[in-house]
């Protein structure tokens, strides 16, 4: 039987980029990522090839990059006053979270930066680009009444939803916080929703 909206789905996912092959996160030595399906809690166009398959099923699944993190926009790319960024020691490249106009969890990339202002790229930084999954469907089951109110997988609390290893990052103040939506960590959180 295929696999359909409101089930849990555990994989084990090893993410390349289609341009160069380079491998870009995986979770093959380390926990499932679970997921309900959807919920919107993994890309779509990773979600909607999963609903192909069942549990045992091994895929090389090609996402465009309009159906996993969307095209690079230079729109999203900003220059704010340094004094925003007073008691960080930023360097080119760093990944900073803040929160969104929503109350969401904002994941932004230092461009460039001088005295007087700091160039941040809000993309995600897998925008733009067309991806490789390589999954194994391990596991395939219902969702449990509880998991489909709270929409995450085995809590009554909430939580990430995102195995792989980057399900929870740590920011600047070294707290563990939940990622979610837009703002996957660790190797750019590549099962995350965008």
């Amino acid at each position: 039987m295929l696999i359909c909206d409101n089930q849990v789905v555990s994989i084990h996912y090893e993410l390349t980029s289609v341009d160069n092959g380079e491998v870009l996160d995986s979770n093959l030595n380390a926990a499932p990522l679970s997921f309900i399906v959807g919920k919107g809690q993994i890309i779509p166009g990773l979600e909607e090839k999963i609903k192909e398959l069942k549990a045992g099923d091994n895929a090389n699944i090609h996402v465009a990059a309009a159906d996993a993190y969307g095209e690079y926009d230079e729109n999203a790319v900003q220059t704010l006053p340094k004094e925003q960024f007073a008691g960080l020691e930023l360097h080119v490249g760093m990944t900073l979270y803040g929160q969104g106009e929503h109350g969401e969890t904002v994941q932004v990339v230092v461009k460039n930066f001088n005295d007087e202002n700091v160039e941040i790229d809000f993309n995600h930084p897998l925008a733009g680009k067309d991806l490789l999954f390589a999954i194994n469907v391990l596991e395939v089951r219902d969702a449990t009444s509880d998991e489909l109110i709270n929409g995450y997988v085995g809590s009554s609390h909430g939580g990430c939803g995102c195995g792989s290893g980057d399900s929870c990052h740590t920011t600047n103040d070294d707290e563990d916080a939940c990622c979610g939506g837009e703002s996957h960590s660790h190797g750019g959180g590549c099962c995350g929703s965008h």
